[in-house]
């Protein structure tokens, strides 16, 4: 089927029936339930937006002829690299950037799984092929997938076989002659209740051997798979209309504790099953970590152009823009808009062919972004409510500007310098938004843990880094005054 439209994305969801908790009770109809109707309304239009643009979102499927989403495409050169960026581009800007896994992200990961399928051959031909036809068939069919990386936080310390409860962790059960069956559970499948499938992957570095095994563990299943249950946490959307909570109401995606209960997974959509080492390299050598990284690149660019957009209104609105330190605050997210700008261009034209087919973006460029900006965003945040000041709370409702006796009083106290009450109060609920409420605080979270953890994502970037050409020029530099060296033998 070519790609889908929003409607055919609500409809799908809503007959899927998948197994959502949320506040202690069972879902019964994810698409009209208060805490995800607003957000699957916004994942809508995404879809939507594929027929409204359909130059900028879809191409030819190379295998059916159907058009189908741009996201999913595999570039063969830089024209195609930035063509699907493009694409990118359109979705987070419906948004502002405040989608974090619209559904381009992990369209990227399969997307360079499957172009890369026979990386997986290392284990089993059967693998290879099965990561191939999963891309393919989440490409022709339009999937929406969540995804699981994390086992929970028991006992950081140890590995997982040698925690107290070592079945706590999602793990293999059973091998049997159509499948596997594994049990337990994982961390954290953002949009897990607004999804079609799920797709279990390895994230953090896992020691290889025998005892790891039973966790070295890559599939995808549908979400309404008999045993799979996803538990999400209390929902930040609190119903209130998109005035009062302009982002919260609109793009509350949600996260999800995944349970597996003895869920059975059909082989042909097993990708890694007990070999810890293609575990540990699968992002890397497929060149996933680079596609999705290119994706959050893209999407931080149009989330910083928005709060940027954001902090010059406010500045506008109460006449602030004269002063030093609020020109130098909003300096400093136009150089980092500008940083990130640099870093993608970079990342583009720099890139190459890979050995399986594909133009993969310079990951040096982005691999400085991704640990660049969990580092600078709260930064950003944290300008915006220095900017905002009282005034992000002194921020009335709509329902007070209505309300007869008062509205008055509050359109004409709460005016700015070219901004009547109500639009300049509507402006800092933005604001707010962004910066203090239970939406904001996530999204600062979020970014800040969007690869892991920063500390430990720097760690592995100082290691990593050619360290020895810089070093060298220091030592180069020094020998040009060694014929002046003291002879100490002599002393």
């Amino acid at each position: 089927m070519p790609a889908k439209t929003g409607q055919q994305y609500i409809d799908r969801l809503k007959a899927a029936k998948n197994n959502i908790y949320i506040h202690g009770e069972k879902v019964e109809d994810v698409t009209v339930h208060a805490a995800f109707k607003n957000v699957i309304k916004s994942m809508a239009a995404l879809y939507d937006l594929q027929y409204d643009k359909p130059e900028k979102m879809l191409y030819t499927s190379p295998t059916t002829g159907n058009q189908v989403g741009k996201t999913f495409l595999q570039p063969t050169t830089i024209e195609d690299l930035i063509a699907r960026r493009e694409a990118i581009t359109e979705w987070a800007r419906t948004s502002g950037g405040m989608l974090g896994r619209s559904p381009d992200y992990l369209n990227a990961e399969v997307m360079a799984m499957g172009v890369a399928h026979e990386f997986f051959n290392e284990a089993d031909p059967m693998y290879a092929a099965n990561a191939k036809k999963y891309y393919e068939y989440a490409r022709e069919n339009d999937i929406s997938l969540t995804h699981t990386l994390i086992h929970p936080q028991v006992n950081r310390a140890k590995a997982q076989y040698e925690q107290k409860d070592a079945n706590v962790a999602l793990h293999l059960v059973e091998k049997r002659s159509d499948g596997i069956i594994v049990d337990g559970i994982r961390l954290l499948a953002t949009q897990g209740s607004i999804t079609d499938e799920i797709l279990v992957f390895p994230s953090t570095v896992k020691k290889a051997g025998e005892l790891d095994d039973p966790y070295s563990l890559a599939f995808a299943i549908p979400n309404n798979t008999p045993g799979l249950k996803f538990i999400s946490r209390e929902s930040f959307d609190y119903g209130k209309n998109t005035w009062d909570h302009p982002l919260s109401a609109r793009f509350e995606e949600g996260d999800a504790i995944v349970s597996f209960e003895n869920v059975f997974v059909p082989w042909d959509r097993v990708f890694v099953c007990g070999n810890s080492s293609i575990c540990n390299r699968t992002f890397r050598e497929t060149n996933a970590v680079v596609h999705m990284a290119h994706q959050v690149l893209a999407k931080n660019i149009v989330k910083t152009e928005f709060l940027l957009g954001v902090a010059l209104c406010m500045m506008d609105a109460i006449g602030i823009e004269q002063f030093q330190h609020v020109q130098d605050k909003g300096t400093e997210i136009m150089l980092t808009l500008e940083t990130m700008k640099s870093h993608l261009y970079r990342a583009e034209h720099n890139a190459k062919m890979d050995k399986w087919g594909m133009m993969t973006p310079d990951y040096s460029a982005l691999d400085a972004a991704r640990n660049w900006y969990p580092r600078i965003y709260p930064r950003i945040v944290e300008i915006l409510r220095i900017l905002g000041a009282s005034g992000l709370m002194g921020i009335p409702t709509q329902a007070d500007f209505e309300n007869e006796e008062i509205g008055a009083i509050i359109h004409r106290g709460l005016q700015g310098k070219n901004l009547e009450g109500y639009e300049r109060v509507q402006l800092f609920r933005l604001a707010w938004d962004i910066t203090m409420s239970a939406f904001g605080s996530r999204q600062m979270h979020y970014e800040y843990y969007f690869f892991g953890d920063p500390v430990r994502m720097g760690m592995t970037y100082f290691e990593g880094f050619e360290k020895d050409q810089y070093k060298e020029m220091v030592n180069e530099f020094l020998k040009k005054d060694s014929s002046s060296k003291p002879n100490f033998a002599e002393v």
